[in-house]
């Protein structure tokens, strides 16, 4: 379903399913794909679910940063008349669901985290990005999991293209250095939505302390585990990922 992409006017995302609203909000490396399991479970599950492609590599270099990320997100909601929604993010994608919610509280309903930035992220330093030094590339995406054969060459290739590109790098260290700006430890008392933490426990990239703060700083949460899993649960362990959020949503009532 999720390769099934439509586009209308500025907006690309894939949409399926009835029932409560999930919007899913990918990382900064990741692909819409990266979703695949979990927006075919709900949307077939009573859920009507849509994942938007975010503008990264597209905004101007001055407006590309969470806060205008979040603003996208305000703005594709006003496009598909959209309310009362959960939102679903991933690595940067939590980052800009928890931004959002700040500010628009009164149109989210439910989060859900999974190795979220917003508190801290693992940088990967002055060597970054390594362009033309593909096997370095391959080894950075491959260390994102807990088991590095989820990294293909497919996903590595992405990758390589994006740290090669002067555009796509030049934004991605501007995000990059927007999510460390944007710490959101002061914030996150303030956000009352009922919040599902699902964390990767060999996370290296948002380590399970970075989960356990979220915990302690959202007061409405709840923090669930998933052993030999990394950076991107829903990738990784995509029926272990659902079944937790799908019991987690039946016992919130959302």
């Amino acid at each position: 379903m999720i390769d099934k992409l439509k586009t209308e006017g500025i907006y690309t995302y894939a949409e399926a399913g009835e029932g409560p609203t999930i919007i899913l909000l990918h990382g900064l490396m990741g692909a819409l794909s990266n979703f695949k399991e979990t927006f075919n479970y709900f949307s077939t599950n009573g859920y009507r679910v849509l994942i938007p492609e975010l503008p990264l590599y597209k905004l101007p270099l001055l407006k590309t940063n969470v806060k205008n990320l979040a603003q996208f997100l305000k703005e594709f909601m006003e496009f598909k008349e959209l309310d009362n929604v959960i939102l679903l993010g991933n690595s940067l994608g939590g980052h800009i669901g928890l931004y959002f919610t700040m500010n628009y509280q009164e149109k989210v309903s439910a989060l859900v985290l999974t190795g979220s930035s917003g508190l801290y992220e693992k940088a990967m330093g002055d060597s970054f990005p390594k362009r033309g030094n593909y096997e370095y590339i391959k080894e950075k995406t491959r260390d994102v999991f807990y088991d590095p054969e989820i990294g293909t060459k497919e996903m590595v290739d992405d990758i390589f293209k994006i740290v090669n590109d002067r555009n796509s790098v030049i934004r991605t260290l501007a995000i990059a250095k927007s999510a460390i700006r944007h710490n959101m430890s002061n914030d996150l008392p303030k956000i009352n939505q009922p919040t599902c933490i699902i964390w990767g426990k060999q996370d290296t990239v948002t380590p399970p302390e970075v989960a356990e703060d979220f915990n302690k700083l959202l007061s409405n949460s709840d923090l669930f585990w998933i052993d030999k899993c990394g950076h991107a649960a829903m990738m990784e362990r995509p029926e272990e990922f659902n079944k937790i959020l799908h019991t987690w949503f039946t016992s919130r009532k959302i």
